[in-house]
């Protein structure tokens, strides 16, 4: 029996195109080849006759060499000298000619004239002949093919496969056809129940109609199958990792009556939403049980996440144990320690004269603060003093130590890497304390976990009451720099009124070549050659002569010194400055509830998330707010469509999906961060949601009654193949 892990060069292929096949795709086993799947599929063309062939058009024709002639078109600047071949054919209706370029002799030896053969190809003229370039042809006898024959030989699929040079895709498709000819036998990984009940093809006949399809249908059925496999599998890896969490312990924390939390909620000068109330409850059910909380808070910008997280923590606390948030910058901690310790007052001061008597501390810790503070941040978080410890990576330092770390919350989780993580849920007493990641705008990957079934997602989809709406407007400056100018007049306006204004730009622009703080690389799809990206200093100097020569403009950056840093935002906040001029420092957690407007300078060089994250820091109080996108990208190009997606919608969950369509999910099993192949070949997270839904449930159920697989061998096999050692522990982290 053949088995999806045998060598190639053991098996049905030959040691040269076996050693092609694993140096230039990285193609090893026969289950690597036969999951090597078609782009696309072209036809050969409808059978014409020569006297009706239009220009453009993909046709078949049978038709007779009259003549074939070799001849070598001389090297020119910048060409090397090529062996070129042509042919006239005809059909009796009129001719056509053929070219040939290299390999002339092998074409001449086998186009003799007299010999009948189908052509396959797109017509084209050259000096008023028509003619098919390098067409495909099948050798004919003297009768040659007639009616349906004809016909199904010109209507035939031919599977085009992801080529590369040295190994093209009909040299693929010649080794896929002896692997499948060779694997009639292989073993089918999905159950035979699950394929009865979802009305599935065996394995075999799916790969086989994938790579050798008769007709249109059978590739949907085939892809259907396929897509079946690798969701299946993929929810087995995650249900039997749910299985395997739940069975570990964790020290629940139940809160306590009358303590800081039913304290902290007495005193707030608002009403929670329902929905604050609703995932406050759920994450009160998880944090009380005896395995460890994973949970995603996704929540649009100003829907109070940082309130839900901080009730959460306050639970902790109340339950004995301490609380940490880890923030990706120093102005995002700052800003969390003043709001966090602004909402507390008297809750948040333990040990001081106007301190309440269930009070605890709130301590901060980054890597700029001056040695005296930094030890004593250590000793209340060592000690236990500080229930609740805010902090940058510098939490993450070997001799940073908690007297019982109950929960870690991350904010904005996709800004640290998984290693990052791991290393803080590492300094709890059992390595298991209960986990709350934040975010606004999942980036793919999370959302693809989400859908997954990896990660326990709750939602805040109800605005605080008085939240201003946030209009999105694209500036396309290149094409109608009249609008660059209103946009100036509109920051203006808001300035005259008393209000604050942010323009943000890519880079810093101080002499070197830095990207600025926390910038994505520039888009793939930037124009060669474009200008670089706006730059904070730039920008600066020329609205302080230009557009804004009498308003009060300030710039802000992540190589300043956090102490200026935070001199500006305190003049931001109290009206002293009125337009900071800023790097993706603010992007997150910056509360200025006086900013209404945004200017995002070559928005076109940020991600759709991260332009989500900056327009949130306008619009946080009761007058609207207002982003301009400002671009020199091209009407129609990928980047003005990644644009046109965010000012459509704030809706954070709807720009996930626009993200994960314009540039798809990656592994979620993390090896497409590393450049290994991806394990989902056929599986799109937005167009088989359902599917992956079904398969979890099946999963689940499966693995509920056979935890480790021991009665489904192939099953288990395949799970193995999907999920190496690297892997499993790629997903255990996360």
């Amino acid at each position: 029996m053949s088995t999806w892990d045998e060598p190639l060069r053991k098996g049905p292929l030959g040691g040269r195109t076996a050693k092609a096949l694993a140096d230039k795709l990285d193609l090893h086993t026969l289950g690597d080849l036969l999951r090597y799947y078609p782009r696309r599929y072209d036809r050969r063309g409808e059978l014409t006759d020569l006297a009706l062939l239009r220009e453009g058009e993909d046709v078949t024709v049978q038709a007779k060499v009259l003549d074939a002639r070799r001849r070598t078109i001389p090297a020119r600047q910048g060409r090397r000298r090529m062996d070129m071949m042509e042919a006239t054919v005809t059909d009796g209706t009129g001719r056509l000619h053929l070219t040939f370029f290299n390999r002339g002799s092998h074409h001449q030896n086998t186009l003799v004239p007299g010999r009948l053969a189908m052509f396959s190809g797109r017509v084209s003229t050259f000096k008023g002949r028509r003619q098919l370039d390098h067409p495909e042809y099948v050798l004919l006898d003297d009768e040659g093919l007639e009616g349906e024959a004809a016909r199904a030989y010109a209507n035939e699929l031919i599977p085009v496969y992801p080529a590369v040079k040295g190994l093209d895709s009909a040299t693929i498709a010649r080794s896929v056809g002896v692997a499948l000819d060779y694997a009639t036998d292989i073993p089918d990984p999905l159950p035979p129940e699950l394929r009865s009940g979802k009305g599935l093809l065996g394995v075999h006949k799916a790969l086989e109609r994938i790579h050798r399809p008769a007709e249109w249908s059978e590739v949907g059925a085939a892809r259907r199958r396929l897509k079946w496999d690798e969701a299946f599998v993929l929810q087995l890896a995650l249900a039997q990792r749910r299985r395997q969490a739940e069975e570990l312990p964790a020290t629940p924390r139940p809160g306590a009556d009358g303590g800081l939390l039913d304290a902290f909620d007495a005193q707030l000068p608002f009403t929670l939403t329902d929905g604050q109330k609703e995932v406050g409850e759920r994450l009160a059910e998880r944090l009380d049980a005896t395995h460890p909380m994973h949970c995603l808070l996704q929540g649009d910008v100003g829907a109070g996440k940082t309130l839900v997280a901080l009730r959460a923590m306050l639970r902790v606390v109340d339950s004995g144990g301490q609380a940490v948030m880890l923030a990706p910058t120093e102005v995002l901690a700052q800003q969390h320690h003043r709001s966090i310790g602004a909402m507390l007052g008297a809750l948040g001061r333990a040990g001081q004269i106007d301190g309440a008597d269930t009070a605890t501390r709130v301590a901060l810790l980054t890597g700029s603060m001056n040695t005296a503070a930094r030890r004593e941040a250590l000793l209340e978080a060592a000690s236990g003093q500080a229930g609740i410890v805010i902090g940058t990576h510098a939490l993450l330092q070997e001799h940073v130590s908690f007297a019982d770390l109950g929960l870690v919350v991350v904010d904005e989780q996709h800004r640290f890497g998984v290693e990052q993580r791991d290393a803080l849920r590492e300094k709890a007493r059992d390595g298991r304390p209960h986990v709350l990641v934040m975010t606004a705008t999942p980036i793919p990957r999370t959302v693809a976990m989400t859908v997954y079934g990896d990660l326990d997602v709750v939602a805040l989809t109800q605005l605080p009451q008085g939240r201003a709406p946030i209009s999105t407007h694209v500036v396309p400056a290149h094409e109608k720099p009249h609008f660059l100018t209103r946009a100036w007049e509109r920051v203006r306006e808001e300035v005259g009124q008393g209000r604050q204004a942010f323009v943000v730009c890519p880079r810093i622009g101080d002499g070197t070549d830095g990207s600025g703080d926390e910038v994505e690389p520039p888009p793939e799809d930037a124009p060669p050659g474009a200008r670089p990206p706006l730059a904070v200093l730039d920008v600066l100097a020329r609205l302080k002569e230009g557009p804004l020569a009498d308003v009060r403009v300030e710039a802000l950056h992540g190589r300043m010194a956090p102490d200026d840093k935070d001199a500006v935002m305190r003049r931001l906040t109290s009206g002293q400055t009125d337009v900071v001029v800023s790097t993706t420092v603010i992007e997150v957690g910056v509360d200025v509830p006086n900013a209404t407007v945004m200017a995002i300078m070559d928005a076109d060089r940020f991600g759709i998330s991260q332009l989500h994250q900056l327009r949130g820091r306008v619009g946080r109080g009761q007058l609207p707010g207002l982003c301009l996108l400002v671009t020199e990208a091209e009407e129609g190009s990928p980047a003005r469509e990644r644009l046109a997606a965010v000012a459509a919608t704030t809706d954070g969950f709807e720009l996930s999906r626009a993200d994960l369509e314009m540039r798809r999910e990656g592994d979620v099993l993390g090896d497409a961060q590393s450049g290994a192949r991806s394990s989902l070949r056929m599986l799109t997270l937005v167009k088989d949601e359902e599917l992956i839904g079904e398969a979890r449930e099946e999963a689940s159920r499966l693995v509920a009654e056979d935890p480790g697989l021991t009665a489904h061998k192939p099953l288990a096999d395949a799970l193995a193949a999907l999920l190496p050692e690297e892997r499993a522990e790629y997903l255990d982290k996360t």
